[in-house]
C-alpha cells in the first residue's frame, strides 16, 4: 500500500508542478487528490489571502460555498486548521459538538460526514490555506490517511509556494518591462534622459492619482502622453505633446 501511495504521490508532485498558476495548481489538487485515498467524496483547497480566507477550488460549487461558510460562521475543521491545529479530523459531524451550525449544513446539504484537514504551509510562519477532504462515511479516515494526507499537504504546499511566487515574479518582470519600454518612449520623443522620463512618469502617476505601472501601460499602449501637464494653468486642455514637468537631458 505505501509503494502505491508513493508512486501516486511522485505522479500527482510532476502534474501539480506542470501547472502554470496558483488557481489551476489548487484544482489540480482538488481533481488529483481522492484517488489517494479509499473514502474521500469530496475536496476543497483553501487559500489566506491578507486577512481574508477563501476556497477558490472544490469538488463542486457547493462544496465550495460550504467550505467558505465557514469564514462567515466562524467555525469548522478548515477554519481551525488554519488557526491552530495543523492536521483536524473529524469522525461524524452528526454527532461532533465542535461545529454545530456548519457541520449540520454539510450532513444535511452534502451528506458528508467525515473530514479531514490539513494546513498547507512552508513555514511555522507562513500559511497558505488547508486541504479539506470529505466523505459521506463516517469514521472514514483512519491513521494513514493523516500520515498520507499530511504528506500531501507538505507537498502542495511547496508547489503552491513555487506557483504564487512564479507568478508574483512575472507580474512584475511583466511590469519593469511595459515601465522601461514606457520610459524608452519618452525619452526618444522628448530627448530626456532615463531619470527624467521616469519622473515624467512619477509626476503623471501622482497627479491622476494612479500606478506607475497603470500610466506605463497605457503610454505603451496608445503611444501617448496620458495627461496634460500638471504644471499647466487650470482649464487648460490636454498637451499630450509635451512632456510634464520634465528637464531636457
Amino acid at each position: 500500500m505505501d509503494a502505491l501511495f508513493d508512486q501516486q504521490l511522485s505522479d500527482a508532485v510532476r502534474l501539480l508542478n506542470a501547472q502554470s498558476d496558483p488557481i489551476h495548481t489548487l484544482q489540480r489538487l482538488v481533481d488529483l487528490a481522492p484517488d489517494l485515498f479509499e473514502e474521500c467524496d469530496h475536496v476543497g483547497v483553501s487559500l489566506v489571502e491578507r486577512h481574508a480566507i477563501r476556497t477558490p477550488a472544490a469538488s463542486s460549487e457547493r462544496l465550495r460555498m460550504l467550505d467558505e461558510a465557514q469564514y462567515a460562521l466562524r467555525e469548522g475543521p478548515c477554519r481551525e486548521a488554519i488557526r491552530s491545529e495543523s492536521t483536524v479530523i473529524v469522525g461524524d459531524l452528526a454527532t461532533d459538538p465542535r461545529w454545530p451550525r456548519w457541520g449540520s449544513a454539510m450532513v444535511r446539504e452534502l451528506g458528508v460526514r467525515a473530514s479531514l484537514s490539513f494546513r498547507l504551509f512552508t513555514s511555522a510562519d507562513h500559511t497558505w490555506g488547508a486541504l479539506n477532504l470529505y466523505s459521506r462515511t463516517p469514521r472514514a479516515f483512519d491513521a494513514d490517511d493523516v500520515a498520507h494526507g499530511q504528506a500531501i499537504a507538505a507537498v502542495a504546499a511547496v508547489v503552491l509556494a513555487r506557483s504564487i511566487e512564479d507568478e508574483h515574479l512575472l507580474r512584475a518582470l511583466g511590469t519593469r518591462a511595459e515601465i522601461g519600454q514606457a520610459t524608452g518612449m519618452l525619452m526618444e520623443r522628448f530627448d530626456l534622459s532615463a531619470e527624467a522620463a521616469f519622473e515624467v512618469l512619477r509626476r503623471i502617476s501622482s497627479h491622476e492619482n494612479t500606478k506607475v505601472r497603470d500610466v506605463a501601460s497605457e503610454i505603451v499602449r496608445t503611444k501617448r502622453v496620458p495627461v496634460r501637464d500638471p504644471g499647466a494653468r487650470r482649464g487648460q486642455g490636454p498637451e499630450r505633446d509635451e512632456a510634464p514637468d520634465a528637464e531636457p537631458r
